[in-house]
């Protein structure tokens, strides 16, 4: 019924029911916010009985979290793909591209680390630390391109800009349903690297 939505590191060793329903869990967390995604409706997308969620899952916060762990591996492995990229200034522009442009449901759902992180960081506990960690993760490997790049001094800065720009650009694109901002400004982006490398 599920196509996988990736293929899951072996090292897990999952059971085909308790991926089905992290990958129902990330879509509809996506797709509708987590608040309103009930075990129930995780289950029904899942097509696994709603008495087994329990069985794989005590809580609700422990499926968010495993939701949260498997995003982690799905950008780590995004990323690790853009590092085969041997030109560090295309890598950088390979992953605005991809952040902005190539990512269709923005302008339906918003960004899906942003969205996460809007919804759950507004307290401070484990759920909150693990999502702002994916965050930090993809600002440090923005960092280590441009350490790469010569500009160890600039590094961090230049990383909160390139980040928290394509965030803002995904907010707009979500918040108008027009995907002009990204199509203005993501040149802008690019530009930019040119300006500054």
């Amino acid at each position: 019924m599920n196509n996988h939505i990736l293929e899951i590191p072996k090292k897990y060793n999952i059971s085909d029911k308790k991926l089905r329903l992290i990958e129902s869990a990330q879509k509809l967390f996506y797709e509708q916010g987590i608040n309103n995604t009930t075990l129930a409706s995780i289950a029904y997308l899942a097509d696994v009985p709603l008495g087994n969620v329990y069985y794989y899952f005590k809580s609700k916060e422990s499926i968010i979290l495993s939701v949260i762990e498997y995003k982690r591996h799905e950008i780590k492995k995004q990323l690790n793909e853009i590092n085969n990229i041997k030109n560090v200034k295309e890598r950088l522009k390979f992953f605005i591209y991809k952040e902005i442009k190539s990512n269709r449901n923005i302008i339906k759902y918003g960004d899906q680390i942003g969205s996460l992180c809007q919804e759950l960081c507004k307290k401070d506990n484990k759920i909150s630390n693990a999502i702002a960690n994916i965050m930090k993760e993809i600002i440090n490997w923005c960092k280590t391109q441009f350490d790469a790049l010569g500009k160890q001094e600039q590094s961090s800065r230049y990383a909160i800009i390139l980040v928290s720009n394509i965030q803002g650009l995904n907010l707009l694109n979500f918040t108008f349903k027009n995907k002009k901002f990204s199509n203005i400004y993501s040149n802008y982006l690019l530009n930019w690297i040119d300006e500054i490398i």
